[in-house]
């Protein structure tokens, strides 16, 4: 009940994000940029949480209290041992200063910088082989987005300040899933498609996972279970 409650939440903020770009493009931009602009999220929120964990050995309250704590372990002499251990959990590191919970307090006083999120993803997609190429369908200067940089820059500062009311702290993967199908659907309607002819179903999907891997389910490595957030296209 807790994930169908926190989906329906995101799906809640993807609607209202639509809203934002729905008179600048068609769906079938505006879901590249609500989709990445939550996954960094999701990065971010999950980066600043093991921060955490691996510093004080719990859950924080809030992602605020999680990112005073990073900054604040920084300036120890432990520092670097600390960024080793997140990245080798997550695979990447994020400065304080590029955190999502940075960039949301920032557009919240209309102190964001465009700069400061291409960095952002810059810096994820150098960070490991898992992540290259995965923000490139995102151009936060394009003039799709508004006439001119400050209007460009609004529309975006906008999107992260509507995209913050989601919470994704206590969400799964599932979540993000449900995200990109309601997403993908969103432009098949507006193709006048089925949203079926852009990516295989969730179900279909660990179905034929479940048929591939049938008697190796003891293997290392083989699990009946996919990232649903990447699509499986049909063959």
């Amino acid at each position: 009940m807790a994930e169908l409650e926190n989906s329906r939440d995101l799906i809640s903020v993807l609607w209202s994000g639509a809203d934002i770009l729905r008179s600048k493009m068609d769906a079938n931009e505006y879901k590249d940029y609500l989709l990445g602009i939550v996954f960094y999220k999701y990065l971010s929120d999950s980066f600043l949480i093991k921060a955490y964990d691996l510093i004080y050995d719990e859950k924080p309250q809030s992602l605020r209290a999680a990112l005073e704590a990073y900054r604040e372990a920084l300036g120890d002499e432990s520092a670097e041992e600390l960024k080793e251990q997140v990245r080798e959990e997550c695979h990447y590191v994020i400065e304080p200063d590029l955190t999502y919970t940075c960039f949301a307090d920032a557009a919240r006083n209309n102190a964001f910088s465009r700069e400061q999120l291409q960095k952002a993803f810059n810096n994820i997609e150098q960070s490991d082989s898992l992540f290259a190429d995965l923000f490139t369908d995102i151009d936060l200067y394009s003039n799709r987005l508004g006439a001119g940089d400050q209007k460009q820059s609004d529309t975006i500062s906008s999107l992260i300040r509507e995209i913050d009311r989601a919470d994704l702290l206590n969400t799964d993967s599932d979540v993000l899933g449900n995200a990109y199908e309601y997403l993908i659907g969103q432009f098949a309607s507006e193709t006048g498609k089925k949203a079926e002819e852009f990516y295989t179903p969730q179900a279909v999907s660990k179905i034929l996972i479940r048929i591939a891997i049938a008697g190796q389910e003891a293997n290392r490595g083989c699990r009946c279970m996919i990232p649903v957030w990447v699509p499986v296209p049909f063959c």
